[in-house]
């Protein structure tokens, strides 16, 4: 471990400063974060914003030297399936996307920075490059998508596959899917009416499409191999999508920790059916990276919203593996992001705020150490002096630095959300691959506090 050459100014930051791992940018960098993820099969990789270049670079350095190192086969990300599964494809060479730019357009839903920026673009051209040069009978690593608001979207993939396998099996899909006709594949009005009985719900019709088709699995499999039983569980996730869809939507204007305890859980479940998929396709058990959001990969039980009755990704996952799980989170102290200021609203290059004062981003600016990685599991200074809950910043695909407090910090304790956090003390905005003119000229100078 390294020690701070910068005085320290509190005996917090004398035992972080004491405990962290300097990043210099070299290949050796990540040596220590992998001997603590040590044999964990599901190491779940977070993000303090939605939008920056730093925490998308990082994540993919280390996911690379899991799949070369550590024979993980799998990402597992915060993005739809229908859409993840396109990019799968074309990584493991079964689409005829001609390249990575084009496999990512199936992301249309804002926010398309997510997954449609430059970095993205270069894990998935790599991940392509390294799955031509496997040999033929070893499994090529795939890219899987874990959320849930695709509901249309897996409709049309579920009638797809059901009209090549059983057409008058499809027949009766389009008839149980038909009651969502008249919404015009607007979700969140299908919500609204169906949540509060303006019109008939769809539930009974997905949940029995959905049971059909798991009745009817057998009978797929009669053409036996790889790709046959990639299609019909390519097919069931959409269908048990369209489920989970349906009951997200029809709870989502009842309160926020319903909705979100319903998001997060479709997302353990569905790594879980990837992992049992991916066990029984290559006879061993899987090992898979996921990429989301701080807020769904820190375990919830150590932050306020857990209080509050919120459970999330990273939770579950400890739960149903217990240590076989490795969480990591990411954070910044200012910089650059990219983020709107409204859902629907164009992306932008926004300025970053320093940091509060009292919360952990301040703690690890005054360290002095620009790039670290501050191991959290096991008997450290640091992790005795983060046993205490401390303000945490989280910026989705909204950044409000005018309500900074309110909308973007909440209180939580370090140690216990995470097993590693890696920082990075001034970050910079994830590239679009559709820059807007608000987004290349970025906002006016920062004048606050001076107003000058």
């Amino acid at each position: 471990m390294s020690t701070s050459v910068h005085s320290s100014r509190s005996p917090l930051i004398d035992a972080i400063a004491s405990s962290v791992h300097i990043l210099t940018g070299s290949t050796d960098d990540h040596d220590p974060l992998l001997k603590l993820i040590g044999d964990a099969r599901f190491v779940l990789m977070g993000e303090a914003t939605h939008g920056t270049h730093e925490f998308y670079r990082e994540r993919a350095r280390i996911t690379q030297r899991l799949i070369t190192e550590k024979d993980f086969v799998a990402v597992a990300v915060e993005a739809d399936w229908p859409d993840a599964y396109r990019v799968n494809r074309y990584a493991r060479g079964r689409s005829g996307d001609a390249g990575s730019e084009q496999a990512l357009t199936g992301f249309k839903r804002f926010p398309t920075w997510m997954w449609r920026n430059t970095d993205i673009v270069s894990f998935v051209d790599w991940l392509r490059s390294y799955n031509d040069a496997l040999m033929s009978h070893v499994p090529a690593i795939g890219f899987y998508g874990l959320d849930l608001y695709s509901l249309f979207t897996s409709i049309d993939e579920v009638l797809r596959y059901l009209d090549k396998v059983d057409p008058e099996a499809a027949r009766h899909a389009r008839a149980r899917y038909a009651c969502f006709d008249h919404f015009e594949e607007d979700s969140q009005r299908y919500g609204y009416s169906a949540g509060f009985g303006m019109s008939p719900s769809c539930e009974d019709g997905v949940v029995a499409q959905l049971r059909d088709l798991n009745a009817r699995a057998a009978d797929y499999l009669r053409n036996d191999g790889l790709e046959a039983a990639d299609a019909l569980f390519y097919a069931q996730q959409n269908a048990r999508l369209v489920v989970n869809a349906e009951h997200y939507y029809r709870n989502m204007f009842r309160g926020r920790i319903s909705s979100w305890n319903l998001r997060d859980r479709h997302m353990a479940d569905t790594l879980d059916a990837l992992a049992r998929h991916l066990e029984k396709a290559n006879g061993k058990p899987a090992k898979i990276v996921v990429w989301e959001h701080n807020s769904h990969v820190g375990d919830a039980r150590a932050t306020e919203v857990g209080a509050q009755g919120e459970w999330n990704v990273g939770q579950l996952a400890r739960e149903m593996y217990g240590d076989e799980t490795f969480l990591i989170g990411f954070t910044t102290y200012d910089g650059t992001v990219t983020a709107a200021s409204d859902w629907d609203a164009p992306a932008e290059r926004k300025r970053v705020r320093p940091a509060l004062p009292g919360s952990i981003e301040d703690a690890f600016h005054n360290t002095g150490i620009r790039r670290f990685m501050l191991p959290l599991r096991g008997e450290n200074p640091a992790a005795r002096a983060l046993s205490d809950s401390k303000l945490e910043r989280a910026i989705g695909v909204i950044y409000l630095p005018e309500s900074e407090r309110r909308s973007h910090y909440f209180h939580a304790n370090l140690a216990r959300q995470f097993d590693a956090v890696l920082h990075f003390d001034e970050t910079h905005a994830v590239e679009p691959l559709e820059r807007t003119a608000r987004w290349r000229t970025g906002e006016a100078p920062e004048t606050y506090p001076s107003g000058m």
